[in-house]
């Protein structure tokens, strides 16, 4: 489900909310039992809402789903784990009130590893149910892939929106950090916690952040030059399967073709030590955001979440503190990286989708976290029946260009995708 189209659509008067949340109806009811994208479904309320709708602007109806860590007043948010089993918010988080506001319809909360950490959710692949769609926003990847819906939110604190997206083969932006609101999302690690979004084209999630943020982040139509992709292998990360390789050849062979420019970029030491810091940062922050989980429920816990709480509760204050100013020493250094480039191009995943007991690595995208860069991951390559990305990385701040450097190469290495 093309968002932009179907939003054309219902401006040209095609189609209109009401059948948007129909398409999906029917879509979720052939596949949803095989796929289990979402922890919970409200067909009904998002059918009343799209039958209220008067204004044809913005999202212009289009069914949304919405990873369940966000907290929603009119939906249970129950955090994927059974301590939160019906658990009722009292008030919406404040993106999913963006949301609406811009004219989206929430159609349900979507399926989430264990508090957006590592144990698996229920949710399959929908290339390969005995693959991984990968996690934490597992049900939001997945969902968007078969069709379920055209938009979905996620979170990512490792690499839970891009390495996701590219398992499961649609486009997903993680924007600079903190251009989403995160007040009313579960925590994990608020240094890291970012939302993003999940749509099946580049040209689709920019225009849902466009619209959703309020900023003019739309690519569509529009004529940015030709811009220049710095390459780098984050070789401080590990090496990167054969199907994550090719997928990289594939988006440089298309660049150069288009008459675009790469550039293959040497990384400062700093961006090592970064990366190394981000485990520290990630686990520290986790053990505080759920200590009451950690410390009176410990038993409910699956092992390793418990492994990590435990891990981050035993780290030094003053080895936390040495971590974010090596953060923080990264994040003035990559400046630098962009001062001949207009973006980053690197893997979006060490390979394809491994099997279901585990949700994937996010070795590739733990660093973009923690400098805080938006992220783009472009789904333009096929290993057998699997699809793999590349990410394209922009300066903090600068998401308009990473979008559009993203939906350029989308455009030439997969014609298909402006069809």
């Amino acid at each position: 489900m093309r968002a932009r189209d179907l939003a054309e659509a219902v401006d040209a008067g095609d189609l209109t909310p009401a059948a948007l949340v129909e398409l999906a109806a029917e879509r979720i009811t052939t596949f949803e039992p095989d796929i289990r994208a979402f922890a919970h479904l409200d067909l009904d309320a998002a059918r009343l809402r799209a039958a209220r709708m008067t204004t044809r602007e913005g999202l212009f109806g289009l069914p949304i789903g919405v990873k369940d860590i966000i907290e929603t007043a009119a939906m249970p948010t129950g955090h994927g784990s059974p301590l939160y089993t019906g658990h009722q918010p009292k008030a919406d988080a404040a993106i999913v009130v963006m949301a609406e506001d811009a004219g989206g319809i929430l159609i349900g909360k979507t399926a989430t590893t264990e508090f957006a950490y590592l144990e698996p959710a229920p949710t399959r692949n929908p290339h390969d149910p005995a693959r991984t769609p990968g996690g934490s926003s597992a049900g939001s990847a997945a969902g968007v892939a078969a069709g379920l819906m055209p938009l979905a939110l996620g979170t990512q604190t490792g690499g839970s929106v891009i390495r996701p997206a590219s398992f499961c083969g649609v486009a997903a932006v993680k924007p600079s950090y903190r251009l989403l609101p995160m007040a009313g999302v579960k925590p994990f690690a608020p240094l890291l916690d970012t939302l993003g979004l999940f749509g099946a084209r580049v040209v689709d999630v920019a225009f849902g952040l466009a619209a959703i943020s309020g900023r003019p982040l739309d690519v569509a139509g529009q004529d940015f030059g030709t811009p220049t992709f710095g390459v780098t292998r984050l070789p401080f990360a590990g090496a990167a399967a054969p199907e994550s390789e090719a997928a990289l050849l594939a988006a440089i062979r298309a660049i150069e073709a288009a008459g675009g420019r790469v550039v293959e970029l040497g990384l400062p030491p700093i961006l090592a030590e970064a990366h190394a810091a981000h485990q520290i940062i990630n686990n520290y922050e986790g053990a505080l955001a759920l200590a009451y989980e950690h410390r009176r429920r410990r038993e409910s816990l699956s092992p390793i979440l418990l492994a990590a709480l435990d891990a981050g509760a035993a780290i030094p204050v003053a080895e936390f503190d040495a971590a974010r100013s090596r953060a923080n020493r990264a994040r003035k250094a990559t400046q630098d990286l962009f001062a001949a480039v207009d973006v980053l191009l690197t893997y979006s995943a060490p390979g394809a989708a491994p099997g279901p007991e585990t949700t994937g690595d996010a070795r590739f995208n733990k660093l973009v976290t923690l400098l805080g860069l938006p992220a783009v991951n472009v789904p333009l390559h096929r290993h057998e029946s699997l699809p793999v990305g590349v990410q394209v990385i922009g300066r903090f701040g600068d998401d308009l260009r990473a979008l559009a450097a993203a939906a350029w190469l989308e455009a030439r290495a997969c014609p298909a995708a402006g069809s």
